[in-house]
């Protein structure tokens, strides 16, 4: 549904996006993740028929985004980070605008705008002016938008973000629901929420892509040594020193309180050596438990190598 060839994107002088390779498929949800700055939104509003890229190619449920922009547009629903909205309209005559652009008539648009309002949690605010709408409201109002005509493909960009958790809740269950009958492509700063949603992941940094998988193989891959977590009661810096100096660790920190992460090599089970060497000492093994890295863990790895060796 989305394929993209050698896409490249410059501003003046300035490289925003080098040489980009991938391709999302039929019903999948992508997460589509960067620091700031890294070409996530350059890429989306290239996707979305926004601007056009300096070399390479990208199609949308098989329309080339330049050749055939209107086709592509057609195709998709976009929700970029800071929704447009015309505040002088109300929830329903805005909804109603996007639909007649998106070229919905008669109850066809009748239908679509009841649909979308109720799935987006907007029944309270129909009637009343955009520009008396909290944020989180118009977010919904944007997404709202999107999903009107039901398109095959969705782009959304921050699509939770300046909402309360109750709502980012609601949002992110409507967005599941999505999978399947959507292809959908979700940038977002908030990584447990991508690791909820989406099957893949794409990582972005300085304008090229550093690791694209499921977000299991990128912790497993990628995660490099594997950490467990203790609670020790005995005096920090002894702990420390004990811990730090046992085999297969290849750190140890103290985390105050006497809790204590330790970084251990790929593959080896040393819990049983640790609850050993503590209790030895005398001192009170209060946790011991094997902590899996985190796709937070994953991308902050996998930026600050990029930073570090460009």
């Amino acid at each position: 549904m989305i394929e993209v060839k050698d896409l490249t994107k410059y501003y003046g002088p300035t490289l925003a996006i080098s040489r980009l390779n991938f391709e999302v498929a039929q019903g999948e949800i992508v997460g589509f993740l960067g620091p700031n700055a890294a070409g996530k939104t350059t890429t989306l509003k290239i996707l979305a028929g926004y601007m056009p890229p300096t070399a390479g190619s990208a199609a949308v449920n098989g329309f080339d985004c330049i050749g055939q922009s209107r086709d592509v547009r057609h195709s998709l629903g976009y929700l970029p980070e800071n929704v447009p909205l015309y505040t002088d309209l109300t929830t329903a005559q805005f909804l109603d605008f996007a639909a007649r652009a998106k070229g919905l008539e008669g109850s066809r648009r009748a239908g679509e705008i009841d649909r979308v309002v109720a799935e987006c949690g907007l029944t309270e605010v129909r009637h009343t002016l955009i520009a008396s709408l909290s944020k989180g409201f118009r977010q919904r109002v944007g997404l709202a938008q999107a999903l009107l005509g039901r398109p095959p493909v969705l782009i959304l960009d921050e699509p939770t973000i300046g909402l309360d958790p109750a709502q980012i809740v609601e949002i992110r269950g409507l967005i599941r629901e999505l999978a399947g009958a959507h292809t959908v492509i979700l940038s977002s700063h908030i990584l447990p929420e991508v690791s909820q949603l989406c099957s893949r992941v794409i990582i972005i940094n300085h304008g090229q892509i550093v690791a694209s998988d499921t977000p299991a193989n990128l912790t497993r891959q990628l995660g490099g040594s594997a950490r467990v977590r203790l609670a020790v009661g005995g005096p920090e810096d002894a702990v420390l020193t004990a811990l730090s100096g046992a085999p297969g660790v290849r750190k140890a920190l103290a985390e105050g309180g006497g809790t204590f992460t330790v970084e251990v090599e790929p593959g080896v089970e040393v819990r049983p050596d640790l609850a050993r060497l503590l209790v030895g000492r005398g001192w009170d093994l209060l946790e011991l438990k094997a902590q899996e890295f985190t796709l937070e863990d994953v991308f902050i790895n996998l930026v600050t190598e990029e930073d570090v060796h460009p």
